[in-house]
């Protein structure tokens, strides 16, 4: 039970126990002043028929008087069950019906004879020394009829111990009743208390509840009186709480989605330099995780100087910045940042927010294509300066002499179809990146595909003797396109021919391989074109599958190539779904090993 309820139940308590007690003494007064003005109204009764019944002697002794008026106090005791006393004017006793007259004291000081002697009638109430009980004590003054004079005073007095049992009797009855009625009061006040505090109690447990941001608490109804008014208000204030919050945490979901899923990293920082927002882009670009870095300062990110130094330079001049800047921590990169000053909440200094962009690869393919071009443009002057160049020397004369128009012409020939391989190799490779040529996929015996391709390039293989084998399991069948199949398997195997001595050997195996792609396995087929050539660099090995990129550019321009050809392979290897790879050894030979998938995933 809780201390509000007690007291209020110990305040009913108290305040019915005062009224019952309140009422019970009034009552027992009330019955007291009652009962004694009704005994004292029946002994003034009995006085005036005693002594009209037997009235005083008059112009007799008073020894005479005293056996008179004992014989009749004596006589009415019996028919009246009180005692009976006769009072001279001088307060001598002259007649008792309890005690002889002549061992009684002077009754002249007495209360009730002086009031009697006053004013015909007296009362008073005493303790009995005698009798050692109080006493009702009435006195009447017998007077003389004729003069009016007081010839004595007549008196009767009766115990009050059977008024003070009754009384008792009242009193007890009074404080049985008291208890009870303190019992039931307990019963009704716990009731009225509970009826009152359980609804302030489940109200109070509510608003805790509410202030623990938990607002889906209800408060059962609780009446239609302003208790209950104030339950419903509460209610409605809750569910008013829990559509606020949850359109708040709503809308904290979608903007940490947002936050999540952009690409961008996204660092806010407030006033005090500490940081409030670090999304999952921003981890990946900093190295570091947001649990480690909300609510700390960014001072503490000490793997990224500069960076540092430029949010410091963000607070002090208060204006946006944009800077590229390279970090080396997790890995390096080339971070394009927009720094911000933004106002945060009611603070008077602003904040930062930090937009971080990786452009490593846009830079790079920035410069890819740059370099592009470049390349284009001196593979693409080579052969017109060099056409032109004979073209202006037979006009000038050269063409008269029948040997030498000859030579040149061949010359100028060559560089055409040269200055045409560069040109079809260039439109190809733009249509490929661009997938404006789709693919279309179909099964190709693999083993009759390759024995086409070695068909197809045995005379030229022969020029070199350079001899052609191919190792491939029958009936292997592969979901490809097989134009573009072709052209991958050609152009390697026409490379492996052009940088292999005479004498030498240029070898196709296929094979099936299985490989686990989450916790699947999947066939593919291997696809390996070795030779025994020159072999390439280690150095250059991270940098074939470049357009134009040559390792011997000499000898690839007597050869014919445009340096265009391996990265249309490996273009078309990975629209494919596939991977191409090489393994090389200087004087040795190199590798190339392509896998694709065995049937494509569309």
């Amino acid at each position: 039970m809780s201390k509000f309820r007690l007291k209020l139940t110990a305040l009913f308590m108290l305040l019915i126990g005062l009224s019952v007690l309140a009422a019970g003494i009034f009552t027992g007064q009330f019955y007291k002043h009652n009962h004694l003005e009704a005994l004292g109204s029946h002994m003034e009764t009995q006085l005036r028929v005693l002594s009209a019944a037997a009235p005083w002697p008059k112009g007799e002794s008073k020894t005479a008087q005293t056996e008179y008026l004992e014989s009749q106090a004596i006589r009415f005791k019996e028919l009246a069950d009180m005692r009976v006393t006769y009072i001279a004017t001088d307060g001598e006793v002259l007649g008792d019906s309890d005690h002889a007259p002549g061992t009684m004291d002077n009754h002249a000081g007495r209360e009730e004879v002086r009031e009697a002697m006053q004013s015909g009638m007296g009362r008073s109430i005493r303790h009995s020394d005698t009798l050692d009980e109080n006493m009702l004590y009435v006195a009447y003054a017998s007077k003389n009829g004729e003069t009016g004079e007081t010839l004595g005073v007549i008196r009767l007095a009766m115990s009050l111990s059977a008024v003070e049992k009754s009384l008792d009797r009242m009193w007890m009855a009074l404080a049985l009743g008291l208890l009870a009625v303190f019992a039931l009061a307990a019963l009704v006040s716990y009731r009225v208390a509970l009826s009152v505090t359980r609804p302030l109690e489940r109200m109070t447990s509510a608003a805790k509840r509410m202030a623990g941001m938990d607002y889906k608490v209800r408060i059962p109804d609780a009446g239609k009186d302003e208790i209950g008014e104030l339950g419903r208000a509460l209610n409605a204030m809750a569910a008013n709480l829990q559509d606020h919050m949850g359109e708040i945490r709503r809308n904290e979901l979608h903007l940490q989605s947002v936050l999540d899923h952009m690409i961008s990293g996204v660092v806010m920082i407030g006033p005090d330099g500490r940081i409030r927002i670090y999304n999952r882009s921003a981890e990946l670009l900093l190295g570091s995780l947001a649990r480690e870095r909300v609510g700390r300062s960014y001072t503490e990110a000490k793997q990224q100087y500069e960076l540092l130094q430029l949010i410091r330079s963000g607070f002090d001049i208060g204006e946006p910045i944009h800077e590229e800047l390279t970090v080396y921590y997790p890995e390096e990169r080339l971070l394009e940042l927009h720094l911000v000053p933004i106002p945060m909440d009611d603070d008077t200094a602003p904040g930062l927010l930090l937009v971080l962009q990786d452009v490593s690869a846009i830079r790079r393919l920035e410069r890819m294509r740059s370099e592009f071009v470049a390349n284009v443009s001196h593979e693409l002057k080579t052969p017109v300066a060099a056409v032109k160049g004979f073209a202006e020397t037979l006009l000038a004369g050269a063409v008269n002499d029948p040997e030498t128009a000859r030579s040149f012409l061949k010359i100028i020939q060559e560089e055409s179809d040269r200055l045409n391989r560069l040109i079809g190799d260039i439109l190809e490779l733009s249509k490929i990146e661009s997938r404006r040529s789709p693919l279309q996929f179909s099964p190709i015996d693999l083993r009759s595909f390759l024995e086409r391709q070695l068909e197809f390039l045995g005379t030229e293989a022969a020029k070199k003797e350079i001899s052609l084998e191919l190792d491939a399991p029958e009936e292997l069948f592969i979901e490809a396109d097989e134009d573009r199949l072709g052209q991958i398997t050609l152009n390697l195997l026409q490379n492996g021919i052009s940088y292999t001595p005479e004498g030498g050997r240029v070898r196709v195996k296929a094979i099936i391989v299985e490989s686990e792609d989450g916790g699947d396995f999947e066939e593919h087929v291997r696809i390996m074109v070795s030779d025994t050539g020159i072999g390439i660099p280690k150095k250059d090995l991270p940098r074939i599958f470049e357009r134009f990129y040559r390792v011997d550019k000499a000898r690839s321009r007597s050869s014919g190539g445009t340096g265009l050809g391996l990265s249309i392979v490996k273009h078309l290897v990975e629209l494919h779904h596939g991977t191409i790879r090489v393994e090389s050894t200087v004087g040795v030979g190199s590798t190339f090993v392509i896998e694709l998938p065995l049937i494509q995933d569309y």
